[in-house]
């Protein structure tokens, strides 16, 4: 069965899986939607027995059907390669009474990499299929991950050229150096005097530029998005869960058909949205935990059906929860609107006029799925502090916060089933952090003296993404205002 894509904002507006991963974003500035969620349709015994390449292909090929068995086979398998440190690829761990799904095995040592390692693949493929004669320029704002994690997928791809624009103080100093010191001639990183949701406005705003796109056509270039609004992001994520959840079958840590909860750490609201489209599929998942950090906006929301980005925007330990829109909250906002297009594009009317919207009765009652807490900075330390000291394993800051809050989920429900974390991020990529809520005694020392004192506590190898910016040479200088940020895309593609 074919399954096409549809703009969360208008229902005229269908596409195939490698249209809508061209796009990125719907020519009305909506994100596109499969108009079906397919059920997962292998028994869980064979599932069971598959590597996660074959299990990417299970899932993948009932989203993307417009692409032949053997496109995404060479996608998956191009992929899902010894640039990852594990031959799992997503390894769990038990530890504290949770299973702890490592996302972070990937060259940029996050969950990132488990999409944007296959998005150029999905991409340059889909670009053939469709005859597409420019230059794709990927355009992208980051809140620190997504950032490296598409410049090392895209990195010297043919026909495509990428451009990161990231808050140059929003991000840890790992992260902005992983970024700064990309190699590539094709690459482009830019720090902007401005927070992360400004940045996704800035690119949002150029996407829907209709003369932009004008002058870009006619100098043989056309955008596309690595962000998780991108389909091609979000559909390689929903493998992951399958992936979980037929591991934990297969190691006798739960029984068949038993119902799992899932915990992620929430900022852009992509990564809950895969699981949730996982359980649609099929998958025993029972409630979906949504962790936030200080900027609490969608706990906000699943406690009073309001969404309210009106408010002051901290700056975390857990940087790429840095986040006031998220943005793939609109595909759950279009599904529990009944598909309607017209209702959702109201809502997005709203928070861009208003800054917020508040949905009906109605829709409050289908988000019974989801539970939302948050952890304050206090609280994410000590997660990170107890759990070294009880089990010796060192998470990071984002997956502190889904810690944190799963155990406040269990304090208020007393629901004890079985558990995945989505651990988002290696504790590597934010040492300082990490190491100060472990014992403060670590604050005087360096970076990097950091990194290899942490490898040490957690008898862990530094990961190689680390070892790489140790004297890695500093590439990408540009800082701009965030109204400056066409001028710089026109500049670095040397167009008018």
């Amino acid at each position: 069965m074919e399954v096409l894509y549809t703009s969360t904002r208008n229902d005229d507006e269908k596409v195939t899986a490698s249209k809508a991963i061209l796009q990125g974003l719907a020519n009305d500035g909506g994100l596109f939607m499969p108009d079906t969620i397919p059920a997962l349709d292998i028994d869980l015994d064979q599932l069971a027995k598959m590597s996660y390449q074959e299990t990417a292909y299970e899932v993948m090929r009932l989203f993307l059907t417009d692409f032949t068995e053997e496109e995404l086979k060479y996608c998956i398998n191009s992929a899902y390669d010894s640039k990852f440190d594990t031959p799992e690829i997503a390894p769990l761990v038990d530890a504290d009474g949770a299973y702890y799904l490592e996302l972070f095995h990937g060259s940029t040592i996050a969950f990132k990499d488990m999409a944007l390692s296959i998005l150029p693949y999905l991409m340059t493929t889909a670009a053939k299929k469709n005859h597409v004669k420019n230059e794709i320029v990927i355009l992208t704002a980051t809140s620190g991950d997504t950032g490296k994690a598409a410049l090392a997928g895209f990195a010297n791809v043919p026909g495509t050229r990428i451009i990161v624009f990231y808050p140059k103080n929003g991000v840890s100093p790992i992260q902005e150096k992983q970024m700064v010191t990309q190699k590539g001639d094709n690459t482009f990183v830019v720090g902007i005097h401005g927070n992360f949701d400004q940045a996704q406005t800035g690119v949002k705003q150029m996407f829907a530029d209709k003369e932009l796109a004008q002058v870009m056509d006619a100098a043989g270039y056309q955008f596309s998005s690595a962000n998780s609004i991108n389909i091609g992001r979000l559909v390689p994520q929903i493998v992951y869960y399958v992936y979980a959840y037929a591991k934990l079958y297969e190691n006798g840590a739960i029984a068949k058909g038993e119902k799992i909860n899932v915990v992620v750490p929430t900022g852009n609201f992509g990564n809950i949205l895969a699981a949730y489209i996982a359980k649609n599929m099929g998958m025993p998942i029972d409630k979906l935990i949504c962790a936030s950090n200080e900027n609490k906006v969608l706990f906000d929301f699943f406690t009073t059906g309001t969404y309210d980005k009106n408010r002051e925007f901290v700056l975390t330990s857990s940087p790429s929860m840095d986040i006031l829109i998220s943005s793939n909250l609109e595909r759950l906002i279009y599904r529990i609107a009944g598909n309607d297009a017209k209702k959702n594009a109201e809502f997005m009317k709203a928070l861009n006029t208003d800054g917020k919207y508040e949905i009906t009765e109605d829709m409050k009652a289908q988000l019974a799925d989801f539970y939302g807490n948050y952890t304050n900075e206090q609280e994410t330390a000590q997660v990170i502090h107890d759990l070294y000291d009880e089990t010796g394993y060192v998470i990071d800051t984002h997956t502190a916060v889904a810690a944190g809050v799963y155990k406040k989920y269990v304090a208020a429900t007393g629901d004890e089933k079985k558990t995945v974390i989505a651990s988002t991020a290696s504790p590597f990529k934010f040492t300082r952090s990490v190491m100060n809520a472990i014992d403060e005694k670590y604050d005087s020392m360096t970076d990097f003296e950091l990194v290899d004192e942490l490898s040490r506590i957690a008898n862990v190898t530094v990961p190689q993404a680390i070892e790489d910016i140790r004297s890695a040479e500093v590439l990408h200088k540009t800082v701009c205002e965030v109204d400056e940020m066409p001028k710089v895309v026109k500049e670095f593609l040397k167009i008018q």
